[in-house]
């Protein structure tokens, strides 16, 4: 297969429980999750910095317990929403436009049938609406945080991200990244990328050789996981 259509064949993101790796970085978030639906309050909130797998780990959520997701940008139709579990990410990026629709998302998780998943970077507690009710709610959260990726975390982000570009590196390229790249999902994420191409640029397996090349060179600013 040629570069060309290589780079052509993105596949799509796989967010299965049965693709999630669980190690000491995430698996206290995991049982929290595995918890549903004896939340208190019925809410819980997912926390982590950029790319650590909140998405992966909500969505697999929202799959097994079918639930509705809130759209990102846009209106919301509560009464669509009631008596049903709800997934809501990024929450503390849309904030303070939706301070009363939270409020009434969470609200309406302690009715029969219902709970919320809320995902963010911050705390719910350091997410500071002006709404009093509302803040007094979020100081009362139920909070699951994920930690920055370790080796098992690392080492399936990097596979993944290969594999999202279709590419098969040498055997040593992964444990070599491992040993020397800095330990968060972005870093994983921009080394893959500039791996690609480079290769593709210069006609070039990735190999170790190609890596080490890479890691030597002063990485450009990709403002990934934005």
């Amino acid at each position: 297969m040629s570069r060309q259509l290589r780079l052509n064949l993105h596949r799509p993101q796989a967010f299965s429980r049965k693709t999630l790796v669980v190690s000491d970085s995430n698996n206290q978030a995991v049982a929290a999750l595995d918890a549903w639906p004896r939340w208190p309050g019925g809410v819980l909130a997912l926390v982590g910095n950029a790319g650590v797998g909140k998405s992966h780990m909500a969505r697999a959520w929202a799959q097994e317990t079918k639930a509705r997701i809130v759209a990102p940008k846009g209106p919301v139709d509560l009464g669509a929403l009631a008596g049903s579990p709800v997934l809501y990410e990024d929450v503390d990026r849309t904030l303070p436009e939706r301070e009363e629709t939270l409020f009434h998302l969470i609200n309406m998780a302690a009715q029969p049938g219902g709970s919320l998943l809320l995902t963010a970077r911050l705390a719910p507690t350091a997410w500071a609406p002006s709404l009093a009710d509302l803040r007094s709610r979020l100081n009362a959260l139920l909070v699951a945080e994920i930690e920055e990726p370790d080796d098992a975390i690392l080492e399936s982000l990097l596979e993944k991200f290969f594999r999202e570009r279709n590419i098969r590196p040498a055997d040593d390229v992964i444990p070599y990244l491992l040993r020397r790249i800095e330990r968060s999902a972005a870093k994983a994420q921009e080394v893959v990328i500039r791996l690609d191409e480079a290769a593709d640029a210069e006609g070039r397996a990735i190999s170790r050789a190609l890596a080490r090349q890479i890691l030597e060179t002063e990485p450009p600013t990709l403002g990934l996981f934005d």
